[in-house]
């Protein structure tokens, strides 16, 4: 016989980073260099900016969706969205993901600093 034990510990902490839609030059550059460490770390190259503008593009769309959009395997494209998730970026739906309001400002944030380059 075994006694499970459930408490309340708090608030997803990711729900807090989530809702965060006014990042400094800092955050963004925090922000750049992890999602650099995670595609540094992959076995199937850079994939960060093309999931989090794919997720943006077609909110609510199924993860095996996305995959074939992408030609990637479903269950390792799942992995990497609940990756960028634990960043604040992306929200799990019921069906599907949706780029969070953090996830939209780093979005914007690099999109302005291409502009200004380029």
């Amino acid at each position: 016989m075994y006694r499970i034990r459930v408490r309340w510990v708090g608030e997803d902490p990711r729900a807090a980073l989530s809702a965060e839609s006014d990042l400094s030059k800092s955050q963004v550059r925090t922000i750049e260099q992890q999602l650099a460490r995670m595609d540094a770390r992959s076995r199937h190259g850079a994939w960060t900016h093309d999931v989090l503008t794919l997720v943006a593009a077609h909110p609510e769309r199924r993860a095996a969706d996305l995959a074939d959009m992408l030609g990637r395997d479903k269950d390792a494209l799942k992995l990497d969205i609940r990756k960028l998730k634990n960043l604040g970026l992306t929200h799990s739906l019921d069906v599907g993901y949706r780029i969070s309001p953090r996830g939209s400002a780093y979005l914007r944030a690099r999109a302005e600093d291409l502009d200004t380059k380029g």
